[in-house]
């Protein structure tokens, strides 16, 4: 089948190399030293699914009309990367692999002809490297129906990719991004600190943010109305736990999820951004939890304040643990005062 990929980062470029090793005819969309190392020696995989050298079709933008498309490029290049590609996408099926809550409506917008298919990787990989991507964990891909009329399309990107990897099938597209927008909660704090997902899980100050900031999503999302689908450990269950057990006990599902990453350190995607000096997503990440409170009347100041040290360390440099525990004790300390004001006034009343 011919399929392209648009955008052969961390995502993208595993499943086009697993592609291209299954003998798809695969052609791919990358930017400066990694799609000039594409072109000169190849996409190159290796980790938990085996090694590969994809020698593939590499270019800025789409130059042939494929079977089927898959879109991994960051959430907030998605539209321009599908418009600049317009005339060849021209009722293509598209796989929206993507972080955040806006991916398939930014498809839409730019391929109004297109049936499209949801995606969300549960796999963990590592593009830091031009020309090689690593996966670090391997995982399941979730896919499911992004827009009306997309069941043939789902059936066509579930035979070209089951075969090369776990394939999850969904019925809630928007169930599943909310669960995984709280997967990537452990997102932020590597690329504030440097540290890997395991290292931050594992210092006691960091956990608790990190915690912290994920019981502030799922407060959030119970306030939009939004569900949770099963994906990982993270269910309606664990979700509901956040809600309403204390932030130490709370804590047992970053360690979870951090234990199911396996022992190679983890960077998550937003730390591979920086690292590369490239924009990150994080205003898709916990900055969709910000404008999810907004939009519910009310906020999230730990998450709007982890989006800022994002910005600030891929700006400035790395902060170290104690300042980011620091800043959300800042944030914490009126709203503890409060809480002893609002019981010593109720205490009073009784």
């Amino acid at each position: 089948m011919r399929i392209a990929v648009l955008g052969a980062g961390a995502v993208g470029g595993t499943l086009a190399a697993l592609l291209d090793r299954a003998g798809h005819e695969v052609a791919v969309t990358a930017r400066g030293a990694h799609l000039a190392a594409i072109a000169e020696r190849g996409l190159s995989l290796r980790g938990g699914w085996g090694e590969h050298v994809a020698r593939i079709p590499a270019a800025e933008r789409l130059d042939r009309s494929p079977e089927l498309a898959i879109v991994a490029t960051k959430a907030q290049d998605a539209g321009g990367a599908i418009a600049a590609g317009a005339e060849l996408l021209a009722g293509v099926p598209l796989v929206i692999v993507q972080n955040g809550l806006s991916g398939i409506d930014s498809a839409a917008a730019s391929a109004p002809s297109s049936p499209l298919i949801g995606g969300l990787a549960l796999f963990a990989a590592s593009h830091l490297e031009p020309g090689l991507v690593e996966v670090t964990a391997p995982g399941a891909l979730l896919l499911a129906p992004g827009s009306r009329g997309a069941g043939a399309a789902l059936a066509l990107a579930a035979r070209a990719l089951a075969p090369l990897l776990p394939v999850q099938l969904g019925d809630d597209l928007r169930a599943a991004q909310w669960s995984k927008l709280l997967v990537n909660q452990v997102n932020a704090l590597p690329a504030v600190t440097g540290l890997s997902v395991q290292a931050t899980v594992a210092h006691t100050g960091l956990l608790r943010v990190l915690t912290r900031s994920m019981q502030e999503a799922a407060r959030v999302a119970a306030a939009s109305g939004a569900r949770f689908a099963p994906l990982g450990v993270v269910d309606e269950r664990a979700v509901a736990a956040l809600r309403t057990l204390p932030t130490a006990l709370a804590a047992a599902l970053p360690r979870r999820m951090a234990r199911s990453m396996g022992d190679v350190p983890n960077p998550g995607s937003t730390l591979q951004s920086v690292r590369r000096g490239v924009p990150t997503e994080i205003d898709h990440l916990n900055g969709a939890i910000v404008d999810a409170a907004r939009s519910a009347g009310l906020q999230a100041p730990v998450n709007a304040a982890i989006t800022a040290m994002v910005h600030e360390a891929a700006a400035r440099g790395f902060l170290s643990p104690d300042e980011v525990v620091a800043r959300i004790a800042a944030i914490d300390a009126p709203q503890t005062r409060l809480g002893a004001l609002a019981r010593r006034l109720g205490g009073a009343r009784g």
